[in-house]
């Protein structure tokens, strides 16, 4: 990480608010404290080598009296570009799918089932730019492009479904654009699809720039053979990653009650 990066909240929180107060202000931001799990040995080596930092909590589901605990554990990703915006798009594109590759190799260390990746995640996250080009360029087919190819090869290698929004472009309805999130099961298939349903469109900013209103609905996804289900709502998430300014993230959680997860 670069002298000039941001690394967390809480680092910042740590290194300037007296430890008295370190606590409430934890709660009023984060909520009630969170049993943190231990990072296996070797993924903590693979992030130390990627320059990405992991962290794991453990948060407790409510206890039922007639069936037995069960969980799944989540791995959320967030991370920064490669190469400069001014890089050919292949190159720029290539350099994330390669980076997010080994964080989520450290992942299915971890023990993760579900593996999410950011919006957008294998492009700069343009839309607050205003300008179309170069940044649809990144729009692939959400079936057979590139970046879901690569995620199905992750998928398959690590036994782990992944959730990977793209810019999608449509060319059986005359290429509209659409962000799109792929689920991917883990046998690598391709299992569906929603598109985001509300578009911001704020004074001058208006991302209908890039992509269209989605016509999915609100899907439910059976992600695998036990009960595991997903459900997408539209939650915006601004992630400044623009910028190489933040460094990148792996988070995980486990112990919710949503299935079994393998060898939990």
């Amino acid at each position: 990480m670069s002298s000039g990066e941001f690394q967390s909240l809480e680092e910042c929180l740590e290194k300037h608010i007296p430890q008295p107060e370190l606590a409430e202000v934890k709660r009023i931001l984060f909520g009630k404290p969170v049993e943190a799990i231990e990072i296996p040995t070797a993924a903590a080596a693979l992030g130390k080598n990627g320059d990405f930092e992991i962290k794991a909590y453990k948060i407790n589901a409510a206890a039922e009296e007639l069936r037995k605990p069960r969980s799944v554990r989540t791995g959320i990703i967030q991370h920064k570009i490669v190469l400069p915006t001014t890089a050919p798009v292949k190159e720029q594109r290539d350099a994330i799918l390669e980076r997010v590759g080994r964080i989520a190799e450290a992942a299915a260390l971890c023990g993760v089932n579900v593996l999410c990746f950011q919006e957008a995640w294998n492009m700069p996250f343009a839309f607050c730019t205003r300008e179309k080009q170069p940044w649809c360029e990144f729009a692939e087919d959400a079936e057979t492009g590139p970046t879901t190819q690569f995620v199905q090869k992750l998928a398959r290698q690590f036994g782990m479904v992944i959730l990977s929004p793209i810019l999608e472009r449509d060319g059986v309805h005359g290429d509209t654009l659409w962000n799109t999130t792929v689920v991917v099961g883990t046998s690598g298939n391709v299992i569906g699809k929603t598109r985001k349903n509300h578009i911001p469109r704020v004074g001058d900013f208006n991302e209908s720039t890039y992509y269209m209103e989605g016509n999915t609905g609100h899907k439910v996804f059976n992600v695998s053979n036990s009960t595991n289900k997903i459900m997408f709502l539209d939650v915006e998430l601004f992630t400044l990653r623009f910028k190489p300014i933040f460094a990148p993230r792996l988070l995980i959680t486990c112990e919710g009650s949503l299935g079994e997860a393998p060898n939990n």
